[in-house]
């Protein structure tokens, strides 16, 4: 059996375990959390947005005097390092092209939702942290879990799992979309985008979180605000088009057909899924990040922790979702007058590239192309930090530069998946990458997700300390 076969094989097995691990419990825990969070806090994440954006955006003098490695900005821009990466791009296309129009509204409502579980997961990674041996701030679910919950054995779990998908969603899924994107866009033979990515991982994460701090602090604001821009001029360009998109997306949200059959069903899981691989609202990702934050108070970093997903998916991936739905329109793709689709599609990185070409041609490919690469290399950065804090929890702090070299590799080898995708002249080896992400992303969502109802208490206790302290003008 040649490579590709085995890559097909492998690629149906994953499938059903992802199927599996997204079905309807882990969607009901999902979602369920951030609503029981958003009644719990009076809708939080909607009355302090526009206080939660002053926090990040507009440095503070004293909070140097805090305790934490990295400035609330910093945490922030690690965290967007992670989340704003190919789930944004590639992520959005593939739950179009398998869920329909439908699952972008479903991604809206996941992030609007996620919000408040984002806020709830930034207060108990700020309140259970802990200093390491190296003098650092070491915190997320697995300290949480342990320090909050007392369950030792769930911790550990949560962190196993974590290392594992560090290696799916933060480093090959990454690698194989900015392979595919720049093979199609510029005909560069993934090997050598390979070699490029790793080389340059391995450069940065050498320094650790100050390093891939301050790396990101650069790329991510100039990467998100230059992709917005386009797209904004992407939208501008077809404005005609944008009303019939958005219609098509929430008719085919709740369509007839869908709620009668098993289209909801399908629709809903991809919307969910590649909502959460964006913005990772609940899977315990974002507040290993948030725990190196200086701050004074939990509170004030989870604030900043919420913007994320609201600035990753309903800033970002909104425009993706609308200008694909758009192009796809243009394309003669998706009846206008319904959203089915006219023909079969395979998502990915490609379609989008595509798609913007289309809509703003010999401008619109390009933006995406380029803006993938920023994308994925922030991602992979960020998910370097996450997954060895996490293999720092299980085996120790000696075993982080064993686990870095293990990460760069696997860079590299998401390339490469690419190349052999290539040679056989389909698309198997992304659809694997992906399948295996989904499945570790549901895995350590789980623990992370229990943990958070669990306590649940804590997060109102904090927040009402906060707002008590701030409103007698203890705190800022």
């Amino acid at each position: 059996m040649n490579d590709a076969n085995w890559i097909q094989v492998l690629n149906e097995l994953v499938d059903k375990i992802s199927t599996r691990v997204w079905g309807p419990y882990m969607l009901t825990l999902l979602v369920g959390t951030g609503i029981l969070f958003t009644f719990r806090l009076a809708f939080l994440q909607f009355r302090l947005l526009p206080y939660a954006l002053k926090q990040a955006f507009v440095p503070h003098k004293s909070s140097a005097d805090h305790e934490g490695d990295v400035s609330h900005f910093g945490a922030l821009m690690t965290a967007l390092s992670a989340t704003i990466g190919t789930g944004n791009i590639a992520g959005v296309a593939t739950a179009v092209a398998l869920g329909g129009p439908g699952a972008v509204f479903w991604m809206w409502m996941t992030a609007l939702a996620g919000m408040a579980t984002k806020y709830a997961e930034g207060v108990l990674a700020v309140k259970y942290r802990e200093t390491n041996s190296r003098g650092e701030m070491s915190g997320g679910p697995m300290y949480y879990i342990e320090k909050g919950m007392r369950q030792k054995w769930l911790a550990v779990l949560f962190a196993l799992f974590a290392v594992l998908a560090s290696f799916g969603i933060g480093s090959s899924v990454q690698s194989n979309s900015v392979a595919d994107a720049v093979y199609h866009s510029f005909n560069i033979d993934p090997l050598w985008t390979g070699v490029f990515l790793t080389v340059f991982t391995g450069v940065v994460v050498l320094g650790g979180i100050r390093w891939i701090a301050t790396a990101s602090s650069f790329i991510v604001p100039l990467m998100a605000v230059g992709y917005v821009l386009g797209g904004l001029a992407v939208l501008a360009y077809n404005v005609e088009l944008f009303i019939p998109a958005v219609k098509i997306i929430l008719n085919d949200a709740f369509s007839a057909s869908a709620i009668g059959g098993s289209a909801i069903g399908t629709m809903i899981r991809y919307g969910v899924a590649r909502g959460v691989f964006s913005n990772e609202a609940g899977m315990g990702s974002a507040p290993i990040a948030a725990a190196a934050a200086r701050t004074d108070h939990p509170v004030r970093q989870a604030l900043v922790s919420m913007t994320g997903t609201f600035l990753d998916t309903i800033v970002v991936c909104s425009i993706t979702g609308i200008v694909l739905v758009m192009g796809l329109i243009k394309m003669k793709v998706i009846a206008i007058s319904g959203g089915a689709f006219l023909q079969p599609i395979s998502g990915g990185a490609s379609l989008t590239v595509t798609t913007f070409d289309q809509m703003l041609p010999g401008q619109g490919g390009l933006l995406v192309s380029v803006g993938l690469m920023f994308f994925a290399y922030s991602t992979i950065l960020g998910w370097c930090y996450y997954g060895e804090k996490c293999a720092a929890y299980l085996l120790g702090d000696r075993f982080v530069p064993v686990y870095r070299i293990i990460y760069v590799a696997t860079v590299m080898l998401g390339c490469m998946v690419v190349q052999t995708g290539n040679e056989a002249g389909d698309q198997a080896g992304v659809k694997l990458v992906w399948n295996i992400a989904d499945t570790f992303n549901g895995l350590m969502a789980a623990p992370n997700l229990i943990a958070l109802i669990w306590l649940s208490s804590v997060v109102v206790a904090e927040t009402k300390d906060f707002l008590a302290k701030r409103k007698s003008g203890e705190l800022e």
